[in-house]
């Protein structure tokens, strides 16, 4: 799966999570039934903000969930997930989009695409998905010949572009895609006042993506000798990221002039994950999810050395006083200095093991997804609840990639979109 927006589950409530999973999956659904099986591999990040954006500005109904079967990249297990036009919207602009990565993969003679033979097969598969998102679109109202316009352009586009070319002037073809489908999720839930600034939003958001997939390829591509925004425009980093924090700030400020019904999700992604992929993309931030009280030099976190409340030993050590042993019957059987040992955990209730073949199958689920190394699923085998290997890292706080803890006004309205406590 590929996208800039790609948020840590970690950084997610319970509910936003279930809700960002539900859209993802929907969009992976949505690509199966109107397209074939093979579609599905075009589910990406990126493409489920515009099932999100439409179902923000939507009216609550209860068509807007359905249950799906089991699924190895789910652990097995049924979930609710989105369907109707925003998906279908979703599925066919990544399948347009998708195509012309292709074909940007088959012009720069990327790897296997260097041979003839797979090139001409990957331009096929292309001109399929062309086709297919077409129809697609036409069947609600989006014309996505505004999409492959903007990618014939493209390549145009860079052919042309030298020293002293203006950044923006090889970004705009992606920043007109983006925006015509940001705005057509105003149509779809029927507030034609949203599309200005939604279009607003879709464009800068377009600018973005191609900026940060350029910083994020400007070595490889060096060494490659593959064509790249920065390199071919001389444009340096640094002004890269001014136009990369004059983007998101757009991106916020367009999204405050258009009306939802609910906009936590939408705020989340567009405002605070935003955000996080530039510094991701700039390595200004790394994204981790430890809860331990203390860091590995033994120094409290930023939050605890501000917060008296959060100062409690996360990993299970008890808060002293200044003096004497830790409050309670010492002699109690479980109590942390009981002369009986430590306190045992109660028992874990019995769990269904899964059986061979089937626990393979969800081990090839989790291991084809980012579950295994940045989230929580359970053991393919023994159920058990196990934690990815990003467990290992030190998580900021949830507020950190947004400003607005200590300048409300200029971030949101409100912060209820996590647990950060700034009540903004």
């Amino acid at each position: 799966m590929f996208g800039i927006v790609r948020p840590c589950a970690h950084r997610l409530s319970e509910g936003l999570r279930a809700e960002w999973m539900a859209h993802l999956c929907g969009l992976c659904l949505a690509l199966r039934s109107d397209h074939g099986q093979f579609a599905r591999i075009v589910t990406n990040y990126d493409g489920l903000i515009v099932s999100v954006l439409t179902e923000a500005q939507a009216e609550r109904s209860t068509g807007w969930r359905r249950t799906a079967g089991p699924c190895p990249l789910r652990s097995m297990r049924t979930a609710p997930v989105a369907r109707g036009e925003g998906a279908r919207l979703a599925a066919a602009v990544s399948l347009v989009l998708a195509s012309a990565k292709v074909r940007d993969h088959i012009a720069d003679r990327d790897g296997l695409l260097r041979r003839r033979p797979v090139a001409a097969a990957a331009r096929r598969v292309a001109a399929g998905w062309d086709r297919a998102g077409a129809r697609a679109g036409a069947e609600l109202g989006f014309d996505t010949a505004v999409l492959v316009d903007a990618v014939d352009r493209q390549t145009g586009v860079e052919r042309l572009a030298g020293p002293g070319t203006p950044l923006l002037t090889v970004t705009e073809p992606t920043e007109t895609a983006t925006a015509a489908a940001f705005a057509h999720t105003a149509a779809l839930a029927g507030r034609p006042q949203n599309a200005e600034p939604l279009a607003e939003a879709g464009r800068l958001f377009g600018r973005l993506a191609h900026l940060l997939d350029a910083v994020e390829d400007q070595e490889a591509d060096a060494a490659s000798g593959a064509w790249n925004p920065l390199t071919a425009t001389g444009t340096s980093r640094a002004e890269a990221r001014r136009l990369c924090d004059d983007a998101l700030r757009g991106v916020r400020l367009a999204l405050r002039d258009a009306e939802f019904t609910g906009d936590k999700l939408t705020h989340v992604l567009l405002v605070h994950e935003l955000r996080r992929s530039v510094d991701r993309a700039f390595a200004t931030q790394t994204c981790s999810h430890q809860a331990d009280a203390r860091r590995p030099g033994g120094d409290l976190t930023d939050r605890q050395q501000t917060d008296p409340s959060a100062k409690g030993d996360a990993a299970g050590l008890r808060q002293t006083g200044s003096f004497g042993p830790p409050p309670g019957n010492p002699y109690a059987p479980n109590n942390p200095g009981s002369p009986f040992g430590p306190p045992q955990p109660p028992p874990e209730p019995p769990r269904d093991r899964r059986g061979l073949i089937t626990g393979c199958l969800v081990w090839a689920g989790l291991a084809c997804t980012c579950q295994m190394c940045c989230g929580t699923f359970e053991d393919p085998w023994s159920r058990q609840r196990r934690e990815g290997l990003c467990s290992q890292c030190d998580c900021s706080d949830c507020c950190d990639a947004c400003d607005c803890c200590s300048n409300c006004g200029d971030c949101c309205s409100s912060c209820d979109c996590c647990d950060c406590g700034c009540d903004c």
